[in-house]
């Protein structure tokens, strides 16, 4: 089905906050409209996040205006020409039309302008250089038009030179063609990055994880992924081994849970084997702790999990934890490879849907009664206690709970009886 051509008919462009902050903008001289993703996004039928607003006005003038109006302002990128307004608790970026005066790098010299084609030139992707005015029309200075009709990724202007206005458009380009383009990478657009790949030396590990990421969950993350690394660009970003099989099935785990793309997850899938590489992928990318710990965990003995019986599951389940426990299985089902689909892998992956762990239901108090002083003595012996309870699988009967008790005080008595 064709793309639509016009969002005349976009509830969301012509009425609530949005139309508000393009009403506020466009009178006195001045014009605003939508622009970049939004639009992209409602071209392709596809959930419109983040609203960004491009207008004529200058930064002053549009503090001037919401002041009037009783909106709120924050200054954001006032330099850059970025205001934001904040309606009905929804941010906008308003940001004033720019041209490049001299470009080096990231730190391109600008200029506000009023020239709707210059300042779609200076954007990335003829994608996201489209524009849309508050009654739908929307504006096409790049032919990105004719590039959502085919779903093609590709560069304003000459690719080399946006690539090196900033090399993060690299990663940016296999990113959104994995979110929105289909078949391959434009051949012009990916030889620009082979060309230019030395420049992800001098990212930002935050930069990179940050896009990166965001790939991970895009519907076309395997296949851009593997045109990566085919480009020879995978290799410099991770340091080390990349599991395509690995991540192609847990994305089909996910399809057959039912479960959303999970961007630690399959990292873990694509890079991770032992504890190791969690240790180096969260040092190349600066990953946040909680990121970090999950792919320890996950590389930590994951391969036991293969024939593991349902009992077993259940004691590990109860070891670790819902989160950690599936991530482990995950792991686990994604590197199966012949046994990928043996159904043991879905029922190990349902378990805690399926099964509640009990509580341990013996206390300290069951062990000082039995003349366990308090102190490291009594954890030890609760830990004795525990395993023994999960070697009865889980046992609640009060018969069975006394003879845990009384026989781990008289292992525990024995072996440190002086």
């Amino acid at each position: 089905m064709s793309a639509p051509r016009s969002l005349r008919d976009a509830p969301w462009l012509r009425s609530g906050a949005t139309a508000r902050v393009l009403a506020l903008l466009n009178a006195d001289g001045e014009e605003a409209r939508v622009a970049g993703g939004a639009v992209r996004n409602a071209l392709l039928d596809l959930p419109v996040g983040d609203i960004d607003i491009a207008t004529t006005a200058l930064p002053d003038e549009v503090i001037r205006r919401a002041k009037l109006a009783h909106i709120k302002s924050v200054p954001t990128g006032v330099e850059h020409g970025t205001v934001t307004l904040v309606i009905e608790g929804q941010p906008f970026e308003v940001t004033t039309l720019r041209e490049d005066i001299e470009t080096f790098g990231r730190k391109a010299k600008v200029a506000f302008g009023r020239d709707w084609r210059r300042d779609a030139m200076r954007r990335d992707f003829t994608i996201n250089g489209l524009s849309a005015t508050p009654d739908g029309v929307v504006h096409d200075e790049v032919g990105g038009l004719a590039d959502i009709e085919v779903r093609r990724v590709r560069f304003i202007g000459e690719p080399a030179q946006r690539i090196a206005e900033d090399y993060l458009r690299i990663l940016r380009f296999f990113r959104i063609h994995a979110a929105y383009g289909e078949g391959a990478p434009d051949p012009a657009g990916y030889e620009a990055c082979i060309a230019g790949r030395d420049g992800l030396s001098g990212l930002s590990a935050e930069r990179i994880r940050m896009e990166m990421l965001k790939l991970m969950v895009a519907k076309g993350a395997a296949p851009a992924l593997v045109a990566m690394d085919d480009a020879g660009l995978l290799l410099r970003l991770t340091a080390g081994v990349v599991y395509h099989g690995a991540l192609a099935n847990m994305i089909a785990a996910e399809r057959e849970l039912g479960i959303g793309p999970d961007a630690t997850l399959r990292l873990g899938a694509l890079g991770v084997a032992v504890t190791e590489d969690a240790k180096r992928l969260s040092l190349r990318w600066r990953l946040s702790n909680a990121e970090t710990k999950r792919l320890d965990s996950m590389g930590h003995r994951w391969w036991r999990a293969a024939g593991m019986d349902e009992a077993t599951a259940q004691r590990r389940l109860y070891r670790l934890g819902a989160p950690r426990y599936l991530d482990r299985i995950m792991l686990a089902w994604a590197r199966a490879g012949r046994d990928f689909n043996s159904p043991q892998w879905r029922d190990l992956a349902t378990l805690p849907q399926r099964w509640t762990a009990p509580v341990f239901p013996l206390k300290a108090a069951d062990f000082i009664a039995r003349g366990i002083a308090e102190g490291p003595a009594l954890g030890h012996v609760l830990t004795l206690a525990e395993d023994a309870w999960l070697a009865m699988q889980f046992s609640l009967d009060a018969a069975a709970l006394k003879i845990i008790a009384d026989d781990t005080v008289a292992r525990f008595t024995r072996d440190h009886r002086l």
